[in-house]
């Protein structure tokens, strides 16, 4: 059964990106969001194991996602995908409950070994 990859970012390009750096025999189904409530929309109907979430996005934004998703309880792996790398956002975004943070643009090889530590991808 393939895993429900949700890829979220306001930039079309960004997510085009994104999606072409995962490993290219990884069981998954990806779908897409453009801002924090679509993605926020999407893990509530269930279509999120694994969410790829930008930080800075117009409306909600990653860290609103974030803190939603603690709020209810997160049951999915969150990936934080970002150019901010200061570390004060790194380790706030830890705090709320991601698993990694990848500073874009992101290098596959620098993805696989968190799949692989978190059980997502063998």
């Amino acid at each position: 059964m393939p895993i429900s990859v949700l890829v979220v970012d306001d930039s079309p390009m960004a997510r085009k990106m994104l999606i072409k750096s995962l490993p290219a025999d990884w069981d998954i189904e990806i779908r897409q969001a453009g801002n924090g409530e679509e993605a926020l929309a999407a893990y509530r109907e269930g279509r999120a194991d694994v969410i790829f979430l930008d930080l800075n996005m117009p409306g909600v934004d990653g860290y609103g996602v974030l803190a939603t998703l603690q709020a209810e309880g997160l049951n999915c792996l969150v990936i934080v995908v970002s150019a901010d790398v200061q570390p004060q956002a790194r380790e706030r975004v830890m705090k709320m409950g991601a698993i990694a943070f990848v500073q874009k643009p992101v290098d596959a090889g620098k993805l696989k070994p968190v799949l692989r530590e978190y059980g997502v991808l063998v």
